[in-house]
């Protein structure tokens, strides 16, 4: 059951009219409902390890159903749970589960093997140990854990070695996350695979002597998101259940409440996606479109804390709320009833954004005062960039803002990969007193079939 806008997968085993769910999302009814248009009953829920890059539905599907949470070794929380003990056997309708302990990525990290019918082995959950292309990162222990990375790429190599690469070929490997999440370096463009396959391919299963695999595990990991650490101690201690923030949130405001929200320090995010915001937004609002990886970027870029006030498409209200909770907002203070549609009619001050072609970039590119702003991250940059492009991954702009220079005169022109990222990026700056912004759309994709560009490759030049 994969979500794109987190990168993450949940994944729901059924056997003679019992099932159980691995590593849910916080909104848990879509498991409850999914149980009862079944007819089965939900058995167990199975964590993999506490998650830090969204908050996990483990403890109000186990209120709703009764089912027990199931957590590995080492694993130590704030309610009740059934902890099992490396190679425990549980039983689910005619299919049997097998707890694997594989600390590394976290102490209490576990995959759970799947056996079928006939007792042999189908295939394996693994969450952030393994995934297509990649493995967990070590790094992600808060400041009050007693273990280091390098102690966590230390377990990280024997529970590969020792447990994951001793399984049949064929075995079937679903990781808990895909392309575009943060819990690896660079996880590949599927969301399965085979341990056969990630023998051949997967640079950290290869036959690397322990001080190479450590070596190669840590280089080049950048500093995690600041959520990490609190989505994953709420994972851990508890949280308030997601049917209280849809109660508190999904209020219909008033412009006059809207705005009263926002003078008591509300920040406005407005969820429509980028190509309407351009066109006309409340002026200081950020754009974080729903068609995107929403609430990652969210994460990423607001603080878990900071009173939000939506503005929202018609009829996406709910969504915009419940993917925010998912990644661990729980101060949403509601959405301007009518979204833009009542705000424009107000006769209120209004911003934009100015977009232009890939073509027309090409031609504004050949002034010498040109001032461009990448956004995309590291690796794409390293891949391919513009000579006379700043680099700032989005990820970094809120705190090194003040490096783009502000003129009067020029604008800056700010591009990513495809388009969604930057308008991000414009709405910061215009909240942020930028008043000359021009956003290119298709962004690099497009931009690098332009002709008469001066591109730059760093690998190229490295090597």
């Amino acid at each position: 059951m994969y979500t794109n806008c987190l990168a993450q997968a949940t994944y729901w085993v059924e056997s003679e009219g019992e099932a159980l769910v691995i590593d849910p999302l916080r909104d848990y009814s879509i498991y409850t409902e999914k149980a009862k248009e079944r007819g089965v009953t939900i058995k167990f829920i199975l964590e993999t390890h506490f998650h830090a890059d969204f908050v996990s539905g483990h403890i109000d599907l186990s209120k709703s159903t009764g089912a027990p949470i199931v957590y590995g070794p080492n694993a130590k929380t704030n309610f009740d749970i059934k902890q099992v003990v490396d190679n425990e056997v549980l039983k689910l309708g005619k299919v049997t589960i097998t707890a694997l302990h594989t600390p590394g990525h976290t102490p209490e990290s576990t995959c759970y093997l799947l056996k079928d019918e006939s007792g042999k082995d189908y295939c394996v959950f693994t969450g952030d140990t393994l995934f297509v292309g990649d493995v967990g990162r070590p790094d992600l222990l808060d400041k009050n854990n007693a273990f280091s990375k390098e102690t966590m790429a230390d377990w990280l190599f024997d529970s590969l070695n020792n447990k994951l690469k001793t399984l049949e070929n064929e075995v079937i490997v679903y990781p808990a996350h895909g392309p575009g999440s943060s819990c690896g370096k660079n996880l590949g463009p599927e969301t399965f695979s085979t341990i056969g396959i990630q023998k051949k391919e997967n640079y950290a299963l290869q036959n690397l002597s322990k001080a190479d695999f450590i070596d190669q595990v840590l280089d080049g990991i950048k500093a995690p998101p600041n959520y990490f650490f609190q989505d994953a101690a709420m994972n851990k201690n508890g949280y308030l259940s997601i049917d209280e923030i849809k109660k508190q949130s999904l209020k219909a405001l008033s412009l006059g409440e809207f705005e009263h929200e926002t003078e008591l320090g509300a920040l406005v995010l407005d969820s429509r996606v980028p190509d309407i915001f351009e066109r006309g937004f409340i002026p200081g609002a950020i754009n974080i479109g729903l068609n995107g990886q929403y609430a990652i970027w969210a994460a990423e870029l607001i603080n878990l804390d900071r009173k939000i006030v939506l503005v929202c498409a018609e009829g996406t209200e709910e969504e915009s709320i419940t993917r925010l909770a998912r990644v661990g907002f729980q101060n949403i203070a509601g959405f301007l009833n009518g979204g833009w549609q009542t705000y424009i009619e107000s006769d209120k001050p209004v911003d934009l954004v100015i977009s232009i072609d890939a073509y027309e970039f090409s031609l504004d590119y050949k002034h010498d005062e040109i001032k461009v702003l990448d956004v995309r991250k590291q690796g794409e940059w390293d891949s391919s960039h513009l000579e006379k492009a700043q680099h700032i991954c989005l990820s970094q702009l809120t705190e090194r803002i003040d490096e783009v220079e502000k003129d009067a005169k020029n604008p800056v022109y700010i591009h990513c990969a495809g388009g969604y990222r930057s308008m991000i990026a414009a709405s910061l700056l215009k909240k942020h007193g930028y008043s000359l912004i021009k956003n290119v759309y298709g962004g690099f994709n497009k931009i690098k079939d332009q002709e008469g560009l001066d591109l730059i490759s760093e690998a190229l030049v490295v090597g």
